[in-house]
């Protein structure tokens, strides 16, 4: 099971891009197979993502996500069991997809 964890600054000024690492350092069990941080550009949210690789093993599907434009970002746990089905469809959109 992956591990999520996030800070969103309200009143203070930005966070260090080192704030999560004790968090991301408890959670190393729960994601053995990476780990990855994103700051938003004023550095008031911060997510990270401990990876527990099941199907899509590449590097690829490293989280957090973020899309081509950079307006939007994603980390879940989960899995999405009808995947192929969705991906076909998003295909024959002409949605581009990194991932498998």
């Amino acid at each position: 099971m992956c591990g999520i964890t996030g800070i969103f600054s309200f009143n203070s000024g930005p966070l260090e891009p080192s704030c999560l690492a004790p968090m991301m350092a408890r959670m190393a069990s729960r994601g053995p197979d990476g780990e990855g941080l994103w700051h938003s550009l004023d550095r008031k949210i911060t997510f990270g993502h401990r990876r527990l690789s099941i199907i899509d093993l590449s590097d690829r599907a490293n989280q957090p996500m973020v899309d081509e434009t950079g307006d939007h970002v994603i980390t879940f746990n989960g899995e999405i069991y009808n995947y192929q089905q969705l991906r076909e469809e998003l295909q024959c959109r002409g949605i581009r997809l990194r991932t498998t």
